[in-house]
């Protein structure tokens, strides 16, 4: 695709440039990626896709920096270098997103099947640090190798003359949000009618754990005396039949939290809006992969690891087990439990 550096109208002889909507664009995208990195990314260590989310915010501030830096340059260099900015900027995007997703698949599935998941804090921030930084790095060479930042004349049929430049669009990342869209909405189909009454349920589950977690946290509330009677867990009431299958559940807990973002990138796309790779590689996508790709690796893993092994994610993957699965097989942990058999009480003091 070609991006628009400045034009001029013949007849009128008035002439602007853009660079001021590019630096309000990288400006908007730097602020959207922190953003989602402050809200979903509560601890970037530990994955390999939550370390290439600090870097995504890294080199957005970096380009916001380039960018800035045009606007002192003289007006005889500067709509080369912007368009130099733009043309690698571009290309170094569009490279990242096949090795994202196939090392990103690879750390959630040997995290949770070997004993890589049992290493120490320091070895995980290591390991993810210099896989994030290799791709990094293999894109800006790649970059350096392949783009083409050449300034380009064109003289348009209404008396317009551009100068444009060549960017690129990530067409893998339009592929993979039109074939998830797609994916979803046929899973979806067959039980359309019982998704209403299964999302009252999650939420009714997700209240009733929030409610025992609380009660967990009162045990140790410092106080001058706390006396309780042998707590026992009750299992939660169960009250949907039948139950979804685990993979629909995931389904629906992936859906519930991304459609609103994949539904808006397809209508973009349908409607032809081209949008260069800088841009559309952003946190809002990689966010949505790792939930998928955490979705993929919780189906495969709990049937015998159960709803708590993977870290915190925005679509509360345990919630939609329990929804499956019922939540008799397994009762959310309370902090202290009494074997049912004993009745006695315990005394906490602070």
């Amino acid at each position: 695709m070609l991006g628009v550096l400045a034009q001029k109208d013949e007849t009128s002889g008035s002439h602007t440039d853009n660079i001021d909507k590019y630096l309000v664009l990288v400006v908007l995208k730097l602020g959207l990626d922190a953003t989602v990195l402050c809200m979903c990314c509560r601890k970037w260590y530990t994955s390999f896709l939550s370390m290439c989310s600090l870097y995504m915010v890294l080199a957005d501030f970096v380009m916001v920096l380039f960018f800035s830096s045009v606007l002192f340059l003289g007006p005889e260099s500067y709509l080369g270098s912007l368009c130099l900015i733009l043309a690698h900027a571009s290309t170094t995007y569009e490279a990242l997103p096949l090795p994202i997703l196939f090392l990103g698949l690879l750390d959630y599935g040997l995290d949770s099947a070997t004993c890589l998941g049992k290493q120490s804090t320091v070895s995980k921030f290591l390991r993810h640090t210099a896989l994030a930084l290799l791709v990094w790095i293999l894109a800006v060479i790649y970059s350096i190798g392949s783009v083409k930042s050449d300034l380009i004349f064109m003289d348009l049929p209404d008396g317009l003359s551009v100068l444009v430049c060549e960017v690129q669009e990530s067409t893998l990342i339009s592929y993979f949000t039109v074939g998830l869209f797609l994916a979803v909405m046929c899973t979806m189909l067959p039980f359309w009618s019982m998704i209403p009454q299964w999302v009252r349920e999650a939420d009714r589950i997700s209240i009733a754990r929030a409610e025992s977690e609380n009660r967990s946290d009162l045990l140790f509330t410092p106080t001058n005396c706390m006396e309780t009677k042998g707590i026992e867990e009750k299992p939660l009431e169960e009250t949907v039949y039948p139950r979804p299958p685990l993979w629909f559940s995931i389904i629906l807990g992936f859906s519930l939290f991304w459609m609103p973002y994949l539904t808006v990138s397809v209508v973009c796309i349908l409607l032809g809006f081209g949008v260069p790779a800088y841009i559309t590689v952003n946190l809002l996508w990689l966010e949505c992969t790792v939930s998928l790709l955490m979705g993929v690796v919780f189906w495969a893993n709990s049937g015998t690891q159960g709803p708590y092994r993977l870290p915190e994610n925005v679509c509360m993957w345990p919630i939609y087990w329990h929804l499956s699965k019922g939540t008799q097989k397994q009762p959310f942990p309370l902090a202290v439990i009494n074997p049912p058999h004993e009745k006695r009480h315990t005394l906490l003091c602070v």
